[in-house]
């Protein structure tokens, strides 16, 4: 039998750009979706707002730097039955966004109480992961949509949480389920000369570090301000907090790469092919090589 060329997850995505900037006015859509996305720099916004898909019923992100010292992005999650409404308050009134992107149906099939759920939900994902500093200043309560209407809204916002990776919005990324994650090599960090220890495994384009790891207080003085500012963003979000001589992780939390996982744990530059492994002892580098034949 010929090898499947392609698993049941694979899907495309397509990305129009009118003036060829990667970095600027950017359109998303995808085949036999019925939404459609914009994102754009805030300087281009006299543009859009000239765009047919501003007057539309639509969630929309805006984006920018977090807080000084900070390693992780400041996200304003909104939804509005006209998307130029809420926008043009915000470009007047909100100062800390440098992109935006909002995501509005091809039909106008998307309505109030659909947005309002997408809404929702977003900002339940972005509080739970844990990947950014969200701007909003509560957290709303979704509408009661019926079955139809909330299968309907959640296919829309998986749709969008697919996109979002591409344009480089990570903040609503979540662990894997304990039945997919129980498929991985479980890997460990126990330096000699440490008093910590800590699991966790790689998965594509992150390494996550279980909850009860621990981490060390002190940092070298040789740290990559990168490195500190990570774990200062932990600290403030909960997600590692003093334990007796050592700091713990929490929660499950999705790490940049095994590196930056290692780096965070032992508050120094470490290259994490090397300092991670099996219950064996065989490093994420060996594995790796050999699952690569």
């Amino acid at each position: 039998m010929a090898q499947e060329r392609f698993n049941e997850l694979a899907y495309t995505v397509r990305l129009f750009m009118p003036h060829g900037d990667p970095d600027g006015l950017r359109v998303i859509d995808q085949p036999n979706w019925s939404g459609v996305g914009v994102a754009f720099p805030r300087a281009a916004y006299r543009e859009v707002s000239q765009r047919d898909e501003f007057g539309r019923t639509g969630v929309y992100i805006l984006v920018g730097p977090g807080p000084e010292g900070s390693a992780l992005p400041s996200l304003y999650i909104g939804q509005s039955d006209r998307i130029q409404t809420r926008l043009d308050a915000h470009h007047k009134n909100k100062d800390f966004w440098e992109w935006a992107v909002f995501f509005v149906s091809k039909d106008n099939a998307l309505n109030v109480a659909a947005a309002q759920y997408i809404e929702s939900r977003l900002i339940e994902r972005a509080s739970t992961a844990k990947r950014c500093h969200l701007d909003n200043g509560n957290e709303p309560t979704g509408p009661n949509l019926g079955d139809a209407d909330a299968a309907d809204a959640e296919g829309f916002l998986r749709t969008m949480l697919r996109v979002l990776p591409l344009l480089g919005i990570s903040a609503f990324e979540q662990k894997e389920s304990k039945t997919a994650a129980s498929a991985r090599t479980m890997l460990f960090l126990t330096p000699k000369s440490k008093s910590i220890t800590a699991k966790g495994y790689a998965q594509p384009g992150g390494f996550i570090v279980c909850a009860g790891s621990s981490a060390v207080i002190q940092e070298s003085e040789a740290i990559h301000a990168y490195m500190a500012a990570k774990r200062r963003d932990l600290l403030a979000q909960g997600v590692m907090v003093a334990d007796g001589n050592t700091y713990r992780f929490t929660q499950d939390y999705d790490l940049d790469s095994p590196s930056t996982a290692a780096g965070v744990l032992l508050g120094r530059a470490a290259n994490g092919r090397m300092e991670w492994k099996d219950a064996g002892g065989k490093t994420l580098k060996a594995i790796q090589e050999a699952e690569a034949g």
